[in-house]
């Protein structure tokens, strides 16, 4: 081999390195991960209270987004680690309707079986500044006449003004969220303060 054949050899490797590492380093721009949602991401019904324990008891099966017939449960693709294929639901695409299907198919503990009263999915929370009622902007009532509980987890303030409450009961099912007209969604469910309700 001479000196010129063994240059064009080891600078057109050289080359290929670099392109490689390029197409690496662009990558990740490409397919960023997918940010968690600040409102409205919920572990599906009776999923272990402590996230770390539910990744770790979750096997990432998808059996629960498959009984789901409502169809919310969705799972992590691009969070890494232990978090794929890890369920979640989003409220505001798509809400839960506490059937209790997943909780029943669950093979592991990461989903358990508990009375509807008692899912503590998180609790909805709504924005007195741009809800219709509360600006005397019309009367609404959807996110009440939705509630799977009824009257107590959601209901009207005193007089029954049409302006809309959240009560204790409330366990975070989200049907308030996916069934608000507003556009900016004045309805969200956040996790439950530690202490309140178990």
């Amino acid at each position: 081999m001479t000196r010129r054949g063994f240059l064009k050899r080891w600078l057109s490797g050289a080359a290929l390195l670099g392109v490689a590492a390029l197409l690496y380093g662009v990558t990740p721009l490409l397919a960023p991960r997918r940010a968690k949602a600040k409102r409205n991401y919920l572990r599906p019904p009776g999923a272990l209270k402590d996230d770390a324990a539910f990744i770790a008891a979750c096997i990432g099966c998808g059996v629960c987004g498959e009984v789901c017939p409502p169809r919310c449960i969705k799972f992590h693709i691009r969070d890494g680690g232990g978090a794929v294929n890890t369920p979640y639901i989003d409220a505001a695409e798509k809400a839960c309707i506490l059937c209790d299907k997943c909780m029943e198919v669950c093979p592991t503990e990461s989903l358990t079986m508990m009375p509807r009263q008692e899912i503590d999915m998180g609790v909805a929370v709504i924005d007195e500044r741009a809800c219709y009622p509360w600006v005397d902007r019309g009367v609404c009532g959807a996110c009440v006449s939705i509630c799977p509980l009824g009257k107590k987890a959601i209901g009207y303030k005193m007089w029954n003004q049409y302006r809309p409450v959240v009560r204790d009961a409330c366990v975070g099912c989200g049907l308030c969220v996916e069934v608000c007209p507003h556009p900016s969604v004045p309805i969200w469910v956040v996790a439950r303060p530690m202490g309140v309700k178990a």
